[in-house]
């Protein structure tokens, strides 16, 4: 708690006490009696410090709107949310993707790129990936419009069904998939092959 004096500190671990204990912040009236102040402008100015300096917000005009900042908020970078349509295969070709299930919100910075509009996620299921350290249940994000290189992990169609794969162009030679995993062979189109999405980022979940 750099900047702030020792009265400043014990009003804020008082404000933060209450709020772990009972749920609500405690009021002007309540930090007055609790320090003992002869009058609640003492309180208020305690409260307007520590607003100034970044620890409490103040919602509203309630008696009981202090609200705490959380020390990593002065780190927190602009966050996206990013939806997730269903699952994909990572095994055998399968129909395509399903509905939006829900949606991702991420940090920004921490993700390492700036999401944009055609930016979308799917679930993982089943194991050919994993050489490429893609499991069932991961959650794999896709830029979608992006030309994909050689060697990139894609989301595509190959003749109207959903896979995740590796995505390999040889010199000369029409592009394939690959999986990343001996159990499975290579899938070459008999027609046509759509890129849905480029993978950009992984997310996993513990179990």
């Amino acid at each position: 708690m750099k900047g702030l004096t020792k009265r400043q500190r014990e009003v804020l671990e008082f404000i933060r006490d209450t709020v772990q204990s009972g749920g609500i912040p405690p009021t002007l009236r309540e930090i007055c009696d609790h320090f003992g102040f002869r009058s609640v402008k003492a309180a208020s100015d305690h409260v307007a410090a520590l607003r100034r300096k970044g620890f409490l917000v103040n919602k509203s005009h309630q008696a009981r709107a202090l609200q705490l900042v959380s020390p990593l908020q002065k780190h927190r970078k602009p966050t996206r949310d990013i939806p997730v349509f269903g699952s994909i295969p990572a095994g055998p070709p399968d129909e395509c993707l399903q509905e939006a299930e829900g949606c991702l919100t991420i940090d920004v910075g921490t993700l390492g790129f700036k999401p944009g509009p055609r930016t979308f996620a799917v679930r993982v299921r089943g194991d050919s990936m994993i050489g490429r350290h893609i499991c069932d249940g991961d959650l794999v994000v896709l830029e979608h419009g992006r030309t994909p290189r050689n060697g990139d992990v894609v989301a595509a169609l190959i003749d109207n069904e959903s896979t995740l794969k590796t995505y390999v162009h040889e010199k000369g030679k029409k592009p394939y998939l690959k999986a990343e995993n001996p159990r499975y062979s290579k899938t070459y189109p008999a027609e046509e092959l759509v890129i849905q999405g480029v993978m950009v980022a992984l997310i996993r979940k513990t179990r």
